[in-house]
């Protein structure tokens, strides 16, 4: 950087053949400018210009150094250039919560997305039930995670500090062992809930939304298993233990190639959001995330409801 006031003067003087030009390319004046390429050529030990009549000519010397002159002063304005771009670089550590399976929430899609648009962007993937990513996100132990809950209600009205955005709808299905098609002909809860049922935990979607649909009836389902994940569940229906839910894909597909019985005139809707904390919505990593996520999902309006960015309370 020491003559890079000089190489300055050194190129503009070439370009405009006077130093008068010079001066006022650079903005500079016409003492400040001779000055500057005094010093350049006394600290080279060369002459880089010969005056003629009709103004400075560049030199022997002077021709061969301007290409070199030109492409170092290229180099620092790439490098000054780069620096710029660094004070608006998204940079950290985004811990994201994520649910189910990947293919279902689009994971790969929306890293892909995410590190297109913050290289610089560390992210760190805890996989786990969705109301354990809420309390997650709501404690500040992760910045932003996927959740299940019926639609519209996002992360519901005991999390008044969460935003969300809701990604798509669906619905549950119950499924049962193959071969238990008369056993399930009555479809009304209050037959289903006495027969064997594979149950999760509280912090569980399914056991959420089976709580919803059979509370109110004054039941409970006869659970004579608990697990926490969803192909453990898949794997005991199969084995033929009880009944469970399912999403509405992975139920058609159990039916389909394996067999198993999708009880019928039974949905339970529910839908898949984004949630983040409401006073960390101004953050960088925040804002990176929710841009890659559109440009994952499209919030199409459902029952003409503005999804794309829609508070907690429904």
């Amino acid at each position: 950087m020491q003559h890079l006031q000089g190489l300055r003067a050194f190129v503009s003087v070439a370009r405009e053949g006077s130093v008068s030009r010079a001066a006022e390319r650079l903005h500079l004046t016409q003492p400040a400018v001779s000055l500057k390429l005094k010093q350049l050529q006394d600290d080279l030990g060369l002459r880089l210009f010969r005056r003629k009549p009709q103004g400075l000519v560049l030199s022997a010397d002077g021709h061969n150094l301007l290409p070199v002159a030109e492409k170092a002063l290229a180099g620092i304005a790439a490098f000054e250039q780069s620096a710029q771009a660094l004070h608006s670089t998204v940079r950290g550590r985004l811990k994201i919560g994520t649910i189910v399976d990947p293919e279902f929430i689009r994971l790969g899609s929306f890293l892909h997305q995410l590190v297109a648009r913050a290289p610089q962007l560390e992210t760190e993937l805890h996989q786990g039930m969705s109301g354990r990513v809420l309390e997650q996100v709501r404690n500040g132990s992760l910045d932003v995670g996927f959740f299940l809950a019926p639609p519209g209600l996002g992360a519901g009205q005991s999390s008044p500090e969460l935003m969300y955005r809701e990604l798509t709808r669906f619905d549950y299905h119950v499924i049962a062992p193959a071969g238990w098609a008369s056993r399930v002909a009555d479809s009304r809860w209050s037959s289903l809930a006495g027969l064997p049922w594979i149950v999760t935990p509280p912090d569980s979607v399914h056991n959420r939304l089976l709580a919803d649909a059979m509370e109110p009836h004054g039941l409970v389902p006869n659970g004579v298993a608990q697990v926490d994940q969803e192909a453990c569940m898949l794997d005991l229906v199969r084995a033929g233990v009880g009944l469970s839910l399912a999403r509405d894909a992975l139920a058609m597909a159990e039916r389909q190639e394996r067999g198993l019985v999708v009880v019928e005139g039974v949905r339970i809707p529910c839908a898949l959001s984004f949630i983040w904390r409401k006073d960390r919505e101004d953050e960088l990593v925040i804002a990176e995330a929710l841009e890659a996520l559109a440009g994952v999902w499209l919030f199409e309006a459902l029952d003409g409801a503005d999804r794309k960015n829609r508070p907690i309370s429904p």
